[in-house]
């Protein structure tokens, strides 16, 4: 992780400086004092630039004087409507034009400390690389950006800011990290193998492998995973963060004290690579599945960041591992399988296997943890894909207050949710003729058949399901995420955790 420090402000004696700057502001501060030492260069290369400070805009000042190998000025718009998102996606725009250095200075201007402490964060997150398999890089091909002071007047205020955000930036990173393995390096077992280290955290990690989902019912969910050679894995991550920190309880029903609330509950989809099974993908860009565990990926990025940054609340994540193959034992499209509700189901489309192991899931959750909420996150549906795009995630809701308090979170992070409806014609679309439903609605309203098909396993409880399908993955630089794994989600529930759930 890029190293990061706080501290009053003053001009580096050499190496690169970042600028954040608002429309029509003039200048101050540290931003005057480099163009005083440099001439007046700053000033002149703006005004050549016609420079306008709009969000994001961005010009490169090389070698301006005053011994600055570099000047990068970024605009964030209206300062006084430039909150911690657009200081984010600045300082993340000027990490990315800073990464041939190897350390520098950012001035993200006049702002609370927090802001400051936003702008590390906005920097951090864009500094990522995923390099573990890279043998041949060129030395002018690897970012050397290393150290980077955040100048502010209050650096100790900044600096308490950033300690919490940090966490939250790990989890993005545990959260990238995974996602972006190989498939022949995470396999369901090795995925739960690291979350076994997160226990270092202070998170309780139960492992569970075929013999205990056999005994459990799990019969949807081990369908799915019947034809691979790589086994099944459940794993439950608990954050005890407000009825006892991090005390160890017995296996069974959640412990948690009767004052202390029922615990969040967050669910992922994690199939570490998904060919469809006997219902084969297309070969083209079948390796992007590789990052159907993305929900999965996403819910142990955020019980670290919960873990991490000693989040007051009961939380506790549940991934379902799984990996989707062809094989003489593979399931078959016409099978019937038996869930852990009771409730059964005709496969019709062996490609619809993540909706088969959250029903499993998400029944477990509900009668072991009997949680306020249940939140799922999951590479569901192409589908979702078609009517959104790569801008937002899907929302289905069955709680109103929940929907709200987790489209407020998304536009206060960037992780942006889009409300898709539920009802009942809908779920009528999946009525089997020989079991209790099918898997598979049809084409039409893929995403929503998906979701009420979901409905149908969380039994009442207020429960939230974000198809990421069209987010979990960028093709293309974006100012806080490079090009691959997003960890979309972990941000998301991270804000609405603090937001709402802290301390109650």
């Amino acid at each position: 992780m890029l190293e990061v420090s706080f501290a009053k402000p003053a001009l580096p004696d050499s190496g690169a400086l970042a600028l954040l700057v608002g429309e029509d502001e003039p200048p101050s501060g540290l931003r005057a004092a480099a163009d005083d030492a440099t001439g007046g260069a700053i000033s002149r290369a703006l005004a050549a630039a016609q420079f306008k400070a709009k969000k994001n805009e961005t010009v490169t000042i090389l070698a301006p004087g005053a011994g600055l190998s570099r000047v990068v000025v970024v605009g964030v718009g209206k300062r006084a409507e430039a909150a911690g998102r657009a200081i984010e996606e600045a300082a993340g725009t000027a990490a990315a034009s800073l990464a041939q250095e190897p350390s520098a200075v950012l001035d993200p201007g006049p702002v609370a400390p927090t802001l400051a402490a936003e702008a590390a964060l906005g920097a951090v997150l864009r500094s990522w690389r995923f390099d573990r398999y890279r043998t041949r890089d060129k030395p002018e091909d690897k970012p050397k950006l290393a150290r980077l002071t955040l100048s502010h007047d209050e650096p100790a205020k900044a600096r308490s800011a950033w300690g919490p955000m940090k966490a939250v930036a790990e989890g993005v990173f545990f959260t990238r990290e995974v996602v972006t393995e190989p498939p022949n390096v995470l396999t369901p077992a090795a995925f739960a193998e690291r979350c076994q280290g997160l226990a270092r955290l202070g998170l309780e990690v139960e492992v569970m492998g075929p013999k205990e989902l056999k005994k459990l019912g799990f019969g949807a969910f081990l369908g799915v995973a019947q034809g691979s050679a790589n086994e099944p894995r459940l794993v439950v991550l608990q954050w005890r963060g407000a009825s006892g920190g991090e005390s160890k309880a017995p296996k069974g029903k959640s412990k948690a004290k009767p004052d202390a609330g029922k615990p969040l509950a967050f669910i992922g989809k994690g199939i570490t690579f998904d060919t469809g099974g006997v219902s084969l993908k297309p070969a083209q860009g079948m390796e992007d599945m590789k990052w159907d565990m993305a929900g999965a990926g996403a819910v142990a990025g955020l019980m670290a960041a919960l873990a991490g940054r000693k989040a007051k609340v009961d939380a506790v994540g549940l991934l379902g591992l799984a990996e989707n193959m062809p094989s003489g034992t593979a399931q078959r499209p016409g099978d019937v399988v038996t869930t852990a509700s009771g409730q059964t189901v005709e496969v019709l489309n062996t490609d619809a296997e993540g909706r088969l192991v959250l029903a499993d899931v998400l029944w477990y959750c509900q009668d072991r943890f009997d949680p306020r909420v249940m939140i799922d996150l999951a590479t569901l549906t192409g589908a979702i894909v078609i009517s959104l795009g790569h801008e937002h995630a899907g929302l289905f809701a069955n709680d109103e207050e929940l929907a709200q308090k987790l489209i407020a979170a998304g536009q206060a992070t960037g992780e942006l949710l889009w409300r898709m409806p539920l009802g009942e014609a809908y779920d009528k679309m999946l009525k089997s003729d020989i079991a209790d439903m099918k898997n598979i609605g049809g084409r039409p309203g893929g995403s929503i058949t998906a979701a009420q098909f979901l409905q149908r396993f969380v039994n009442g409880k207020a429960w939230a399901h974000l198809d990421i399908a069209g987010t979990a993955w960028a093709t293309k630089d974006k100012p806080c995420v490079p090009k691959g794994a997003t960890a979309f989600g972990v941000r998301l529930l991270d804000r609405l955790v603090a937001d709402h759930y802290e301390g109650g």
